[in-house]
């Protein structure tokens, strides 16, 4: 089965299994291949299944502050390596990651961002990201939109996390940061994760 139908197959079964569990915000999906190759899902760990996969999805708008996530510094490397590859600062890398995923590489939104950096499916096909749920793609995949925003806003950092936040046509239809206050709010958080991680990531 094509990996991309399978992400897509497992998004849609989460989205079912979640609207039927009333009050659960995230949930694990185990995923395996049975004897046939069709993908099984389970929300019981199937013991008796080799080449299991466990798969976190977290449902609520907030995607990734309610769920453990991951180390803040688990990813350090692989940031640290692309961001350096597509000339991006690494702390603006990082920062990204803590305010859209908390660090959380299965993190879904309610309005179907995936992933590290939160990547709509639409944007990870044009980045040519196949997982969005694979760390190192997701990354990669962000790093990419960073500089492709960076240099269309002549790398003006404010209007690149707007932009990454609200949309490149937002921010140019408002020549500036639109009035958004979800998006005044995440861009004053970035950037104070940026400061912060500035020191620690050179």
């Amino acid at each position: 089965m094509p990996a991309i139908l399978k992400v897509c197959l497992i998004l849609l079964f989460a989205a079912v299994f979640f609207t039927q569990a009333a009050g659960l915000e995230a949930g694990t999906i185990y995923t395996y291949e049975d004897e046939h190759g069709n993908l099984v899902f389970t929300d019981t760990p199937p013991t008796h299944r080799k080449g299991v996969k466990a798969r976190v999805f977290v449902t609520d708008k907030k995607a990734g502050k309610k769920s453990k996530g991951r180390s803040a510094s688990a990813y350090d490397e692989a940031i640290k390596e692309i961001a350096l590859r597509y000339k991006v600062e690494p702390a603006i890398v990082k920062a990204v990651i803590r305010a859209e995923s908390n660090f959380d590489p299965f993190a879904v939104s309610h309005k179907g961002a995936e992933g590290l950096m939160q990547l709509m499916p639409a944007t990870a096909e044009m980045l040519a990201v196949a997982n969005a749920f694979d760390p190192v793609s997701n990354i990669e995949g962000g790093t990419k939109y960073l500089r492709y925003l960076l240099d269309k806003f002549n790398g003006n950092l404010k209007l690149t996390l707007a932009a990454y936040n609200a949309g490149e046509g937002a921010v140019s239809r408002y020549n500036g940061v639109p009035p958004y206050k979800e998006t005044k709010e995440y861009v004053r958080k970035v950037l104070a994760f940026y400061e912060n991680y500035s020191a620690l990531l050179y």
